[in-house]
């Protein structure tokens, strides 16, 4: 029997997780350079047409599908999604169609691969990039989301789902693992294959658009209450418990990064405040339904002040993350990872456990770091690879003329801002001697 109210909050859910690319695409193409903004939102946005039909074809069958080998990868049982019309997922009073929790895990794939683009910003080609984005979402993606994400049972009477979450029993609820420490771990490897931006660090690289920042921050902080809350996959009390955590942190997130920024650098910024809520948000992903609001504001001030220091690691170590990809997926995810481990209480959410600080040793502090371990790795090698064949062979990266010209003329043949039209007297007219027909006044002598 399906639940028509766990059912409307998981279509509503994965509307507002589907919104966060577009405003993960605003949040990075503020961040860059304007020559270079439509390259890296288009990065972003082709991410929903390439992993959209490879989840339909085979992608969810390999995530979600009864496991295939030692707890590693789903088998093909459900390629095409050609049985899910009549499935379920849960049972009893949590129940809903098979199609709508497809739709909502396929957006935590979109948005994962998205999370990249970010880190090679600037720099990366258009098509070989969509090529990148469909060999890692079937090697790197879709096995750690098995491991994490399949639970036994949940594909059908007798499924089996994936190690981390099953024979590990590793908290993560929403994605610490294969969502925000598998996106930070792969993007440090494809950044060692890429290499650094033409003058970088030597040259100020600066935002151009920090309204389209917030504007962005704002959006995915939106959109993560259906990514947290949402995966408790029904209207329960877990559901609240997550969404509560989800705002606590990211609130608190902002202040810590502000006050790291005032006493480093002497100002807080709109830059900062923005990277703060979402360093916040990343931290409390795997933690949400499972630690009480104190402790959510613990993760919360522990990712923001973490983060907000790891940003610099790229300077001290030469890796040119372009929009700190490592220091606010990787280290946020790993923080409130090992974090659960110390403030988890199995009286906020039964279906956890309790941290060292809540009386229940260093097992689940232990587990938690087992998985860390084994999402980087494996993330870091496979991605490496990855990017190490398709540079080599089509090429990942634009030429020297085109970076320095901008990758949106050079890849797109556009640019993200017409400055074409000129002012003859009081008329605006373009090239060509065409009016627009729009009066133009002047300013002020």
């Amino acid at each position: 029997m399906i639940d028509t109210g766990s059912t409307a909050w998981v279509l509503a859910s994965t509307g507002l997780v589907m919104l966060m690319t577009p405003g993960l695409a605003l949040f990075y193409g503020g961040m860059v350079r304007s020559k270079a903004v439509l390259n890296v939102m288009m990065t972003s946005f082709v991410c929903l047409g390439v992993v959209g039909v490879l989840w339909v074809v085979y992608g969810y069958s390999l995530a979600f599908g009864s496991d295939a080998w030692g707890g590693l990868v789903g088998g093909f049982g459900d390629v095409g999604m050609r049985h899910l019309d009549t499935a379920v997922v849960g049972s009893g009073p949590t129940a809903i169609p098979a199609g709508v929790y497809a739709m909502f895990e396929l957006m935590f794939a979109v948005i994962t691969v998205a999370l990249l683009a970010g880190a090679v910003a600037e720099r990366i080609r258009f098509w070989p990039w969509t090529l990148f984005v469909l060999v890692w979402v079937t090697l790197v993606y879709l096995p750690e989301a098995h491991w994490v994400f399949a639970l036994d049972g949940a594909a059908g009477p007798g499924s089996v789902g994936g190690w981390i979450a099953n024979r590990l029993h590793t908290l993560d609820f929403a994605g610490g693992t294969a969502v925000e420490i598998n996106s930070g771990a792969s993007a440090l490897a494809l950044v060692l294959v890429v290499g650094r931006r033409r003058g970088w660090p030597r040259d100020p690289i600066r935002p151009h658009n920090l309204p389209s920042v917030l504007l962005g921050a704002g959006l995915l902080w939106f959109g993560w209450f259906g990514f947290n809350a949402g995966s408790a996959l029904g209207a329960t009390a877990a559901a609240g418990t997550a969404l509560v955590s989800t705002m606590t942190a990211g609130a608190a997130a902002v202040l810590a990064w502000l006050v790291v920024e005032q006493i480093r650098d002497g100002k807080p910024t709109s830059l900062g405040a923005a990277s703060g809520a979402v360093a916040g948000l990343v931290g409390i992903t795997p933690a949400c339904a499972y630690v009480e609001p104190l402790g959510a504001l613990v993760i919360g001030l522990a990712a923001g002040a973490i983060c907000a220091c790891a940003v610099r690691l790229k300077f001290r170590y030469g890796f040119d993350d372009s929009l700190d990809v490592v220091a606010v997926h990787g280290v946020g995810g790993l923080v409130g990872m090992l974090l659960i481990g110390l403030l988890a209480s199995a009286a906020t959410n039964p279906a956890g456990a309790d941290g060292l600080l809540y009386g229940g040793g260093f097992g689940q502090l232990g587990r938690q770091a087992v998985a860390v371990v084994a999402v980087l790795a494996y993330s870091f090698v496979v991605t490496g690879l990855i990017a190490w064949v398709i540079s080599r062979t089509i090429g990942l990266r634009v030429d020297r003329e085109v970076e320095a010209e901008g990758v949106d003329e050079g890849e797109h043949a556009e640019s993200g801002y017409d400055f074409s039209t000129v002012v003859v007297g009081h008329r605006a007219e373009r090239p060509g001697g065409v009016h627009s027909g729009t009066t133009v006044s002047r300013p002020p002598s």
